[in-house]
């Protein structure tokens, strides 16, 4: 086939994973990702900028521009697929190395444009390379489940009401009391969970609550905080944590991680809920 026949080659983009220092992603991408795809199957590579090194790979323009990222992201099967890749990749470099995990969907038209960004934004991604330096992310999730509070819980006793109409009524004050009861119980948990920890962690960013579609098992999810934490002190958080919600009808604790710290990838604003620790 002559050059005149060959067909065109689909224009790409360079998709965006996770920034690093040169030499220890360089050795790490080597180690751990040399049998690994990125996204549709593309190929991982690194583009340097002085100390600093992006991870990327090569995605298909017309999938990732404005037009076809909005697709994506109303496309909770390709969104899945989407996250799923970029984590893996993500992880696998984490688990050797420290990288600053990039956003979900962080695209640039050419590794030149991926080798400016490093460029421009060396200093600040130095900083928190620096700051993220032997720390993982844990996260907290608690839910409040009015159902299970009924279920499980002790009821305060009333008169047996008599005819439909008073039953009902008490019915619903019933279930309004144990709502409530259950929401006030979370709350308490949370922030009890919170001060256990507060000693142990680096910094804390409460995201907002997940939405119940989203939120794993049974109940409403009412607080969902991340935490930077020492990898040396995982076992210590966790510990700390044991148990707390034990005794509490209608409310359950789930940890999660440890994972690359996303959440503590940018730099700490003041209004976004994050706190420091107490080191």
């Amino acid at each position: 086939m002559s050059g005149a026949d060959m067909p065109p080659v689909a224009p790409s983009m360079s998709y965006v994973y996770a920034v690093g220092r040169t030499e220890a992603v360089r050795e790490s991408a080597q180690s751990t990702l040399s049998d690994r795809a990125g996204l549709h199957g593309g190929s991982l590579r690194t583009v340097c900028a002085g100390d600093l090194v992006a991870l990327v790979s090569s995605v298909p323009h017309d999938t990732f521009d404005m037009d076809g990222l909005r697709a994506q992201m109303e496309d909770i099967e390709r969104l899945e697929v989407l996250a799923r890749t970029h984590h893996a990749v993500v992880e696998a470099l984490y688990g050797t190395t420290t990288v600053l995990p990039m956003r979900l969907a962080t695209v640039y038209l050419d590794d030149e444009r991926v080798a400016d960004m490093l460029r421009e934004r060396a200093a600040e991604l130095a900083a928190l390379l620096i700051r993220l330096d032997g720390h993982v992310e844990l996260g907290v999730k608690v839910y409040a489940d009015p159902q299970e509070a009924a279920t499980t819980g002790t009821a305060v006793s009333e008169p047996v009401a008599s005819g439909p109409g008073r039953a009902y009524l008490q019915q619903r004050r019933a279930q309004r009391r144990h709502h409530r009861d259950a929401y006030q119980a979370a709350g308490a948990v949370a922030a009890h969970a919170h001060a256990r920890v507060g000693a142990i962690v680096r910094a804390r960013l409460a995201h907002r609550p997940q939405q119940r579609d989203l939120a794993p098992g049974t109940g409403e999810n009412i607080a969902n905080d991340a935490y930077l934490v020492e990898a040396a002190r995982v076992a210590e958080f966790r510990t700390a944590l044991a148990g707390i919600a034990d005794d509490v009808p209608g409310v359950r604790v789930e940890i999660t991680g440890p994972w690359a710290p996303y959440s503590f990838a940018g730099p700490p604003t003041a209004g976004a809920g994050q706190e420091s620790g107490g080191r």
